[in-house]
């Protein structure tokens, strides 16, 4: 399952280098489409919707959620979670990035499901509480080994596609803080019900470096 998850998606990432980052983007609504049909009942079925009130799939994530800006969090939203949904967890991921890809922007769980979404700006200070309706949720490591959220950079004249993925949980897991993205996977594994991803660009402008 993993393999052909991962190989869909190497893919995807060797041909936005050749190609216009539409045409990556339209690959990548493809390749959604064939793991859904080559992962079958393993993967979790039930498509939940991922919003933001701030970016969209395709189009170009706002500068203040990266380090050409303010470096905050984005606010996500999800509805139609499926029945049963006990807890859930987000990853943000480049996976035109990073030696293996992916490379991890954010990882974040323990969110109640209760929870509709994620604020603006969360945490980034050891010590500092989560906002009320997230309470509880704990983010883990990133690419730079850090456990908070750190935006897109890539090589100017680049753009790459970021993946905002949310798990629907079976299960309350009660995972320690500060896992990594396949430390993780492996603690969701058999526990997925549902997912749901966003997926804007971002692209910094002017000569490669």
């Amino acid at each position: 399952m993993s393999l052909t998850k991962l190989f869909l998606t190497e893919a995807v990432s060797a041909m936005r280098y050749k190609y216009p980052p539409q045409f990556a983007i339209l690959v990548t609504v493809m390749v959604l489409v064939l793991m859904s049909s080559f992962l079958g009942a393993q993967t979790a079925t039930h498509s939940i919707v991922v919003e933001s009130p701030t970016m969209f799939s395709g189009e170009t994530m706002p500068r203040e959620y990266t380090p050409d800006g303010r470096n905050l969090s984005p606010p996500l939203t999800w509805t139609n979670l499926p029945e049963g949904t006990r807890e859930i967890a987000v990853i943000c991921a480049d996976f035109g990035a990073g030696n293996p890809p992916p490379w991890v922007h954010w990882i974040i769980y323990g969110i109640p499901a209760t929870a509709q979404g994620l604020p603006e700006g969360l945490p980034i200070q050891p010590g500092q509480v989560m906002p009320d309706d997230v309470a509880g949720a704990i983010q883990g490591h990133n690419g730079w080994r850090r456990p908070y959220y750190r935006g897109p950079a890539p090589p100017r004249g680049t753009p790459h596609l970021y993946h905002f993925t949310v798990f629907a949980l079976d299960e309350e897991l009660g995972l320690e803080p500060r896992l990594t993205r396949e430390d993780l996977l492996e603690a969701m594994e058999g526990h997925i019900i549902g997912r749901g991803e966003l997926v804007p660009v971002y692209e910094r402008f002017g000569s490669p470096e």
